[in-house]
């Protein structure tokens, strides 16, 4: 008798634990619900498209046909209602019942909202889907004024799509730099300039403190705590994700601003897994729970997922260190590991548009932020993964070219 997986999300995390069980598991039975209209595109590239500088064409990775081929069951424009551990069955939104064997979770977040007045007016976006990409896109070539809110990795793929739609943006920022939790103010610098000369102001201690909107409901003005008034016929809202678990209420599984599972994916119920943006999984280098939003953290998240279903034992644990990068600017960007956990920094300005930060906790590198320069990505890296206590190397880290044998060896394995 065949096993069956239930998946649910369409996401890399889902998408990618399918296409893993299905490799290990020629005879498993894999069904996918998701509650998009579409199957599974490229986040990344979905910023490309609301610029204006990519078709569709390119966005979507998986055509309906890629699904039949792998004999992987899709069901589209599907909402999960509630999930029954005890019968493992999960119910939908249309009446209609799936039962598995081992069920994964993998549903990512949903942008939050501010919660100012006026924040759910027409013309306010949220950038997460390519649906949300598709009217970012459509409005923005209708507008001349633009706001956008959130300094942070998701606010300035929205103040680069602003910039590449000819607006007249302001960026409001509550702190004195863009990112601050993650960068110092002179690093941060190189992204104001280049932001200005894109034609997007930031414009910092600022904010939101209600927006103004027209006859019709439109938005025409974000007015920040200061009582300065910015026009915008088009804003932009990025301020972090809400993960909406209210749906496994009563179903037993551990939830903490997220779904908590272990290294192996597996949640504290039985046959019940969580992959993606949604999880709080345990950090084997950091030995701590941890949450990771990039899109190559929770591919391989969804593949551990799917390696342990099929195997039901803890085969595959994960043990990752992730990278963002931004592509916004004439100059590279990147950042690794968590850069914004650390109890102490150390940073290096090498020219005007090339600077790097680490961070560490405990006397480990826990991550850091590199612009201009992306080389030196890989060395910090394996420090990363082999616990090195380098803290108190902080000169070698900062040169430019790391030469990971100068540094004192990692300590020994119990």
């Amino acid at each position: 008798m065949s096993t069956s997986h239930l998946i649910i999300g369409d996401g890399i995390a889902g998408s990618s634990a399918a296409e893993t069980i299905r490799e290990e598991d020629p005879e498993a039975d894999v069904t996918i619900l998701t509650d998009e209209g579409e199957a599974l595109y490229n986040r990344i590239l979905i910023k490309e498209f609301a610029k204006g500088k990519l078709p569709e064409a390119p966005i979507s990775i998986h055509e309906p046909e890629w699904y039949e081929e792998r004999d992987i069951a899709l069901e589209l424009n599907t909402h999960v209602e509630t999930v029954d551990t005890d019968e493992q069955v999960v119910h939908t939104h249309t009446g209609d019942s799936y039962e598995y064997d081992k069920l994964l979770i993998a549903t990512g977040g949903t942008p939050t909202q501010l919660p100012v007045d006026n924040s759910d007016a027409d013309g306010i976006h949220h950038f997460w889907t390519f649906e949300d990409a598709r009217q970012i896109r459509e409005h923005a070539e209708q507008s001349e004024t633009g706001v956008v809110v959130g300094a942070g990795l998701l606010g300035i793929d929205l103040a680069a799509i602003s910039a590449a739609q000819g607006l007249d943006a302001h960026y409001l920022m509550r702190g004195n730099c863009w990112w601050r939790y993650a960068l110092s103010e002179e690093g941060a610098e190189i992204i104001h300039d280049a932001l200005e000369e894109k034609g997007v102001k930031p414009v910092f201690n600022s904010g939101v403190d209600h927006f103004e909107v027209d006859d019709e409901g439109h938005v025409e003005a974000a007015v920040d705590p200061n009582g300065e008034r910015f026009e915008a016929e088009w804003a932009g809202v990025a301020i972090g994700l809400d993960f909406n678990t209210e749906w496994l209420q009563g179903t037993g599984i551990e939830r903490d601003n997220g779904v908590v599972v272990d290294e192996y994916m597996q949640t504290n119920v039985d046959n019940v897994y969580a992959a993606g943006d949604i999880t709080q999984y345990y950090d084997t280098i950091f030995d701590e729970q941890a949450q990771n939003g990039s899109w190559g953290s929770a591919k391989e998240q969804g593949s551990i997922a799917g390696t342990n279903m099929v195997a039901d034992d803890e085969t595959d644990a994960f043990r990752w260190v992730s990278s963002y990068s931004i592509t916004h600017f004439d100059f590279p960007f990147l950042s690794f590991g968590h850069p914004t956990i650390g109890d102490e920094t150390a940073e290096r300005k090498y020219s005007d548009t090339e600077w790097r930060q680490v961070a560490f906790k405990n006397g480990q590198l826990v991550g850091g932020v590199l612009i201009g320069d992306l080389s030196q990505q890989s060395a910090f890296k394996q420090i990363i993964r082999e616990e090195r206590q380098v803290a108190d190397q902080k000169e070698l880290l900062l040169e430019e070219n790391v030469d990971l044998e100068k540094l004192e060896s990692p300590p020994e394995a119990d």
